[in-house]
């Protein structure tokens, strides 16, 4: 190849790179600027920012904490459903319905199970909101209702004759949940023993329709979600108008006014933005 090929296969990529520069690097992005600020869409690309006294407090999509520098609820607004809040740090934590063991009392670090965390959470919101946070496979102490059953199994993995059963997420000298299960009298749980060569059954209770909902127990995805469902709303109608002096059918007709319908009238469920909720309230005052 000879240099007069090779400049001008440089000259063509050359002036290639300007003109893909000039319209992917700065008209592309101008033109989407431009689009951005029309009625409607200014606000959502702004980053969709509610403001108070004239000052930006937050966005309607991501979801905050409304409590003390304790870490405590404050009586006063509306709770979000759990998660940390940290826009630097999304993300779920993977796990299911099968999450149901504790392993936190094993010396080599452990933590507690999905369904342990639920029932915790249901007890306290429970007692915020005065109202009874019994759930099914929740103990009355806030622990999940699940036993270790030692013993022969059939082809199936069921076992045939229980020899031993440990309630595994009451450690001792907590006393179980159930005193026996299928004749065998039921065990606390030794601190960081390993249960797991049981199989795990995790008991159901007496039917109890839950007062506590399920998105009150339960982070979003993200942890970030910025709503909550109109039962959590409901529940929660009390306790905010008696803290803030003020008539529950005015807390009422704010909830009413701030829930949202299904996305395009069929996608998602209701739901309540909570920051925009609170800030509601502070402006009825009381």
């Amino acid at each position: 190849m000879n240099f007069a090929n090779l400049l001008r296969q440089h000259t063509a990529a050359l002036r290639a790179l300007l003109v893909l520069t000039v319209i992917l690097g700065l008209a592309y992005p101008a033109f989407i600027w431009l689009v951005a600020q029309l009625p409607g869409l200014r606000d959502r690309a702004a980053g969709s920012l509610l403001e108070a006294d004239g000052k930006p407090v937050g966005s309607s999509l991501i979801g905050q904490s409304f409590t003390d520098a304790d870490g405590n609820p404050l009586p006063r607004y509306f709770q979000s459903r759990p998660g940390g809040y940290d826009p630097l740090a999304t993300g779920a934590s993977n796990l299911g319905p099968e999450d149901v063991v504790d392993t936190a009392d094993d010396p080599a670090g452990g933590r507690t199970s999905l369904l342990t965390d639920v029932c915790t959470r249901s007890l306290t919101v429970a007692e915020f909101e005065g109202v009874n946070g019994a759930r099914p496979f929740c103990t009355a102490d806030g622990v999940g209702a699940v036993l270790s059953v030692i013993g022969p199994r059939d082809a199936r993995g069921n076992v045939t004759e229980p020899a031993r059963v440990v309630s595994v997420s009451q450690v001792c000298p907590a006393a179980p949940f159930t005193t026996t299960y299928r004749g065998v009298r039921v065990e606390c749980a030794e601190p960081g023993a390993d249960y797991t060569m049981g199989q795990i059954v995790p008991v159901h209770g007496p039917e109890v329709d839950p007062a506590v909902p399920a998105d009150a127990v339960t982070a979003g995805g993200s942890g970030l979600d910025p709503h909550i469902s109109p039962a959590y709303a409901a529940l929660q109608v009390n306790r905010v108008a008696e803290a803030r002096g003020i008539s529950t059918e005015q807390v009422r007709a704010l909830v009413d006014e701030h829930t949202e319908g299904r996305t395009l009238g069929f996608l998602g469920e209701p739901r309540v933005n909570v920051l925009a909720l609170n800030l509601a309230l502070d402006q009825l005052g009381g």
